[in-house]
């Protein structure tokens, strides 16, 4: 989100003004000579129970896998509202006011589309039809339409740093980092439905519970952490993080619902933690800067961007240990992205550096540096596989 001490960004130079369920199938065995109870002529007996699923938020689509969130991200699993879409990549440069669009068969800029003041991430919306560019010190949304890259209207929104939607599809969450709200907003009109303020200092990024009841948000300046009650609209927690100046970015839950991790770029790593529980989380180092996070599209990996050091940590997520480093030939500043719909390329922005990345996830090889506009920050893939978006970036389901 902000710059490090050495390299500043305007949204840095404010900093000083703001202070699945799991279950477990128990199956009964076959007799000894290999013959079900039924074909003996016995009477059945009675199966072991299953432990009944949670409820989910009303109105969520279930998951196609309690065991995996991520089980509908599977390479070009592309929702028919998509599947005709030309795939580009949309980056958001924050100091030139534009977004840059990559075509990624030939890593090139296409066209580059005048928006408001400061864009910081280009957002898929719920229903996966509409990308909003979020232009947060013009106070606005900028439509695009993914089928022809045209700019609509924008719309006005008060301080629309990022953007997520509820898993039902009912709301937009629009994390307001300057006025320390999050406004819930009509997903499509973008009108108020209900400000819930709060007391930390620059919410910025967020992730789902598997039932969708609730969220956790980073809270930037004041390096703190929020639970919040979906459906209540309603903060239930709050937590600081165990580190002087800690400054957390992304964040992301593990596939299997179970841990959640949250990119810190001054402690250097990603805090692991209990969203159940919302207990005090540890420290994983990964690099000077950690900032970004996406699961690969098997939902075996996570990628950590650590943009202090132009490097991209590999974390293994069933045995949650930190497998590989891949670093920038040349360097660079790593920051926001995603991943492609076949998973095979991991796409960020350069976000000191004016430029993108494109790195082989098989490899970490560098395949691609793209020039774009000044300040890229929160790049959208477009499409990408998934039955709805939860927004930042892309994080589908």
């Amino acid at each position: 989100m902000t710059a490090l001490m050495t390299r500043p960004t305007p949204r840095a130079l404010r900093r000083t003004a703001l202070l699945a369920v799991a279950g477990v199938l128990l199956a009964t065995g076959c007799g000894g000579g290999g013959h079900s109870d039924e074909a003996a002529g016995r009477t059945p007996r009675p199966r072991a129970s299953t432990p009944a699923a949670a409820p989910g938020l009303p109105g969520m689509p279930p998951l196609l896998d309690p065991h995996d969130l991520y089980a509908a991200d599977r390479p070009n699993a592309l929702s028919p509202v998509v599947k005709d879409f030309p795939s580009r990549v949309y980056v958001p440069n924050t100091e030139s006011d534009t977004v840059s669009v990559i075509d990624p068969k030939t890593y090139k800029v296409v066209e580059t589309i005048p928006v408001g003041r400061q864009p910081q991430h280009v957002v898929p919306s719920w229903d996966l039809k509409t990308l909003w560019v979020n232009n947060d010190l013009g106070h606005s949304l900028t439509p695009l339409n993914p089928a022809t890259g045209k700019a609509g209207k924008p719309v006005d929104v008060h301080d629309p740093y990022n953007l997520y939607f509820t898993p039902d599809g009912k709301y937009a969450v629009v994390m307001a980092s300057m006025d320390r709200q999050l406004v819930f907003r009509d997903p499509h009109t973008m009108a108020v439905k209900k400000t819930v303020p709060v007391s930390c200092h620059g919410v910025n990024h967020a992730d789902f519970s598997p039932d969708g009841r609730y969220f956790i948000v980073s809270c930037e300046f004041s390096g703190e952490l929020l639970k919040v009650d979906t459906a209540a609209m309603k903060v239930t927690g709050q937590r600081k993080l165990p580190f002087q100046g800690a400054m957390p970015q992304d964040v992301k839950i593990s596939s299997d619902g179970k841990t959640w991790y949250i990119a810190d770029m001054m402690a250097h790593g990603v805090w692991v933690l209990d969203g159940d529980k919302f207990t005090e989380p540890r420290l994983m180092r990964t690099g000077k800067g950690a900032h970004g996070l996406y699961v690969s599209r098997d939902s075996k990996s996570m990628y950590i961007s650590n943009r202090g050091e132009g490097t991209i940590s590999v974390l293994d997520l069933p045995s949650r240990k930190l497998v590989k480093k891949w670093r920038l030939p040349d360097g660079g500043s790593p920051d926001m992205g995603g991943v492609s719909a076949d998973g095979k390329v991991l796409w960020l922005s350069g976000r000191y550096d004016a430029e993108v990345y494109a790195i082989d996830t098989g490899s970490g090889r560098q395949l691609a540096r793209i020039p774009v506009g000044s300040g890229p920050h929160g790049l959208a893939v477009y499409p990408q596989p998934g039955r709805y978006s939860l927004g930042h970036t892309g994080i589908f389901r």
